[in-house]
């Protein structure tokens, strides 16, 4: 199927055929046309399968036939869990935007920055992309108005309730007005996501697409056996082995993921590291220089993952283990996108064992393992 079969103007549909995008994935063959008919949607699909283009280009198409007068009420509402996502929605928003007759101005906003800048910018919106907490902070000082939201979407909306965001949702809720166009996207289907949308979807269409986090078959993963001394120095044999590719490394913590990145840097190996601690401004920096191939090595922490989308990301290292098997599935799953093959490699150490054969046997995959002690390490 091609996107031209989906019901887009010719307008969007040239901005697709510019992006290089040859078709739609399967959540946006079911979606598109179904947010096109202004019906609601639970949308259910793996984190990197299409989701944010599944309401981007409707909520672009639908905003073309309105009349928008400048004043600080938006139309379009789309509610983040983190800053990264924020960002990165705003830019699929824009990218998107390029041939629309009529501009859509769209607009992320988000906290640790000053709100100031973004109180003054917030006048003609059309479209908000927002994180709760800072949504209600401007809600609070009138600087933006939900009263005329005629679409709402939550993304990610299984990671929004595992980090506790209800009352600010609930807040949210009560500002928006009772008729309006509900879109709620997740990459799974828990407890919480389903009384979501008993609570705001109307005779919803439900999208579940099969595909599952833990649909990793094309990922090729190894194992290093190694001492937590020696770990350093093993990363820097692999990347100096990998320098001519990108490569997400990922830690459990703000402060290994520092301390890593400090000791790469010492050792001549260009490289930064974002987590909840760094400046908004650093964090923002670091992302748009990995995503634009510029900077080879990007240490994160979990949560900050889920801003980092990039279709053909050869290499992830787990230096540390994730707590969950869940999350090391989510971890691996930044590579091998877009049906393209990608590598997976985890530094287990004595203490690590037990906690990664269950990993494995939740995951139905045995990863070879390989004894570090064989490598002339530097």
């Amino acid at each position: 199927m091609s996107f031209a079969l989906l019901g887009l103007d010719l307008s969007l549909l040239k901005v697709i055929d510019s992006l290089d995008y040859k078709k739609p994935y399967p959540i946006q063959q079911k979606a598109i046309p179904a947010i096109l008919e202004k019906n609601d949607i639970l949308g259910i699909a793996k984190t990197g399968s299409g989701k944010t283009a599944c309401y981007v280009l409707p909520i672009l198409q639908g905003l073309q036939s309105m009349v928008k007068e400048k004043n600080r009420n938006v139309s379009a509402l789309i509610i983040v869990p983190t800053r990264e996502l924020a960002a990165q929605v705003e830019e699929v928003f824009r990218q998107f935007s390029a041939y629309l007759p009529n501009p859509i101005k769209t607009m992320a906003v988000y906290g640790g920055v000053s709100i100031n800048p973004q109180m003054k910018a917030l006048y003609g919106v059309n479209v908000l992309i927002a994180t709760p907490g800072r949504l209600i902070e401007l809600a609070d000082s009138k600087a933006v108005h939900l009263s005329l939201v005629s679409t709402l979407v939550i993304d990610e909306a299984d990671k929004m309730l595992n980090l506790g965001f209800k009352d600010e949702m609930d807040k949210i809720f009560s500002l928006l007005p009772s008729v309006r166009q509900n879109l709620l996207f997740s990459a799974t289907l828990n407890k919480g996501v389903d009384k979501i949308n008993r609570v705001l979807l109307t005779n919803p269409v439900v999208i579940k697409i099969e595909e599952e986090e833990d649909n990793i078959d094309q990922i090729k993963q190894v194992a290093y056996s190694v001492s937590e001394e020696v770990k350093g120095p093993l990363l820097r044999y692999l990347l100096t082995k990998l320098k001519d590719y990108q490569v997400l490394v990922f830690t459990s913590s703000t402060r290994k993921a520092d301390n890593v990145g400090h000791k790469l840097r010492k050792n001549g190996i260009p490289c930064e590291a974002i987590h909840s601690k760094k400046s908004q401004g650093a964090r923002t920096a670091a992302l748009r220089e990995f995503k634009a191939g510029r900077l080879k090595v990007l240490i994160a922490t979990d949560l900050l993952s889920r801003g980092i989308d990039i279709d053909t990301l050869p290499f992830v290292i787990n230096y540390e283990l994730p707590r969950s098997p869940k999350d090391y599935i989510h971890r691996i799953g930044r590579t091998g996108r877009a049906e393209a093959i990608g590598e997976a490699i985890s530094f287990i150490t004595n203490a690590d064992r037990h906690h990664f054969k269950t990993i494995q046997k939740k995951m139905g995959k045995w990863v070879t393992m390989i004894n570090s002690d064989s490598l002339s390490l530097p």
